[in-house]
């Protein structure tokens, strides 16, 4: 797969299938990290604006260089399915992300979010950092997977299978720090994902570049992709988290 690292896909062990599979009856009863549950209003992607309810696990297998949810690679408290999708639902609102660090790293996330959308009817992303198999999640929950590029220093953790797991309900975000990331990811974009019909993100890194210079190249390439601003750190400058 052209401009993502190649390496060996990745083996679910049977254990963690069974976990995923498992029915929401005994499911519920499983606990997970959770870093912080919190109302807001959705400030990337397509549902972007929307008020929402986050659900943050805790933990990741990645270091990003520009990171701004450090803190939820050790914070969290152990709560059980059951409870977190009670309290979900107890919000009133119909847009759910199960984020992270990286929820996928805990495979009871997946009956959570199976039992979110296809029980309670609820619009349910889960935004994964690309390392994670997103095929363990079912077509009822929308994808967005964030692909990782050379100046995050974890470019070549992804699992380029992911690409191709990708149905036209997902979304592809792509962080954007520089020039050099910014031509990796139209390469990406012009050539693994020439087919794909979802949505495609291109996001300047907080401080790190500017959002008229991102504009500037895509409309110079006329990128078939949307600029996408961090909406919620503008309405809460300075603030990482319950946003």
């Amino acid at each position: 797969m052209t401009g993502v690292a190649r390496r060996p896909p990745r083996g679910r062990p049977a254990a963690w299938l069974g976990r995923a599979a498992e029915p929401w009856a005994s499911a519920a009863r499983r606990r997970l990290r959770v870093a912080e549950l919190f109302a807001s209003i959705q400030g990337e992607g397509t549902r972007a604006g929307l008020p929402t309810v986050f659900v943050r696990f805790t933990g990741c297998a990645l270091r990003c260089s520009w990171c701004d949810t450090a803190w939820a690679f050790r914070e969290g408290t152990w709560r059980k399915a059951g409870e977190i999708a009670r309290e979900v639902e107890a919000s009133g609102l119909a847009h759910v992300c199960l984020t992270g660090g990286e929820p996928l790293l805990q495979p009871g996330v997946v009956p959570l979010a199976r039992h979110l959308a296809e029980d309670l009817g609820l619009d349910v992303v889960v935004e994964t950092g690309g390392d994670q198999d997103i095929s363990v999640l079912p077509p009822s929950v929308v994808r967005i997977l964030d692909v990782k590029l050379p100046s995050s220093g974890m470019h070549e953790r992804m699992d380029p299978e992911n690409l191709r797991r990708l149905s036209e309900r997902d979304e592809v975000k792509f962080v954007i720090a520089d020039r050099t990331d910014y031509e990796a990811a139209r390469r990406i974009l012009r050539r693994d994902l020439a087919s794909f019909r979802g949505a495609v993100l291109f996001a300047p890194a907080h401080g790190l570049c500017a959002p008229e210079r991102l504009a500037g190249w895509m409309l110079e390439d006329r990128l078939p992709a949307r600029l996408q601003i961090q909406i919620h750190k503008a309405i809460w400058p300075g603030r990482d988290r319950g946003i």
